[in-house]
């Protein structure tokens, strides 16, 4: 058993992480799963990879029914939790090459539970839909129809590709140098047309309770936050990878007040997300 879990954690965290939005569910999902492995007849595992994530998928999407509920009483707007994704101990436990961007989980909230395990298990674990059909009791040609749905709610074409080049961390230091310096023209050019800002502060920090939208409107929130940050004394900024793109985290001594990320397409922000509850922070 205890070969099995170090050899498919990072993949079935993963999967669970993203059909759920959530580290801690994930977490739970997979402790779940291998408590009831041990009452698995062992003919069952000749194929573990396929059974786990059978396993781990029927799980996620329990949880991710009753999650929906509860998000629908939400305060504010709801944002996956995110995680930090470097160093060694990071990589122990996320697949890199199979983490959507934090953009496309945001858009995976579009879907129903079963467009969104199809779409996961096939663009970002790599499933052929013969496996994704034996996974999540579908047919093949179901699967394909449900992929396909699920690219349309999200607003990806088929000639579009699905992960976004991310911004590295030159083009970020030069937008936070153009709005630190209130370099309004400068900040004005990396922000697209209809950007739109999301903060998620889950009713534990403040934080815009409905989307900020439009280049006018999210550069005068942007440069409102600058203003106050003199008083917010102790406030420290730092660029760290945050699902596998670069990211802000803002931490007064210990305690991390912010983490920010950004959709970015041809140089220019289409997305801020802030995401200031506590509860989604215990991951960075």
């Amino acid at each position: 058993m205890q070969e099995l879990y170090e050899q498919y954690r990072a993949l079935l965290f993963t999967l669970a992480y993203q059909l759920t939005g959530s580290a801690s569910d994930a977490e739970d999902v997979l402790q779940d799963v291998f408590l009831k492995l041990y009452d698995v007849q062992q003919e069952r595992l000749i194929e573990p990879k396929a059974y786990l994530c059978k396993m781990v998928t029927n799980r996620s999407l329990d949880l991710l029914k009753s999650a929906r509920k509860q998000r629908e009483q939400y305060y504010g707007e709801w944002l996956p939790e995110p995680i930090c994704t470097e160093g060694d101990d990071s990589l122990e436990m996320v697949v890199r090459g199979q983490l959507l961007s934090y953009a496309m989980l945001v858009l995976l909230e579009r879907l129903s539970p079963a467009e969104r395990s199809v779409f996961v298990l096939r663009e970002a674990l790599g499933f052929e839909y013969l496996e994704i059909a034996g996974l999540v009791g579908k047919s093949e040609a179901n699967c394909r129809k449900l992929f396909s749905r699920a690219r349309g709610k999200m607003g990806i074409t088929l000639e579009e590709p699905i992960q976004a080049e991310a911004a590295g961390e030159v083009w970020v230091s030069r937008f936070l140098s153009a709005l630190e310096r209130g370099d309004v023209n400068s900040v004005v050019s990396m922000l697209a047309e209809d950007v739109v800002l999301i903060s998620d502060g889950g009713g534990k920090a403040f934080a815009a309770v409905h989307p900020v939208e439009s280049r006018d409107r999210v550069l005068r929130f942007l440069l409102g936050l600058v203003r106050k940050a003199p008083q917010n004394d102790g406030m420290v900024m730092e660029m760290r990878e945050i699902n596998g793109q670069t990211g802000l985290v803002f931490r007064s001594g210990e305690i991390i007040q912010t983490v920010a990320l950004m959709l970015v397409e041809g140089n220019l922000i289409r997305n801020l997300y802030f995401v200031r509850n506590s509860d989604k922070l215990g991951r960075i």
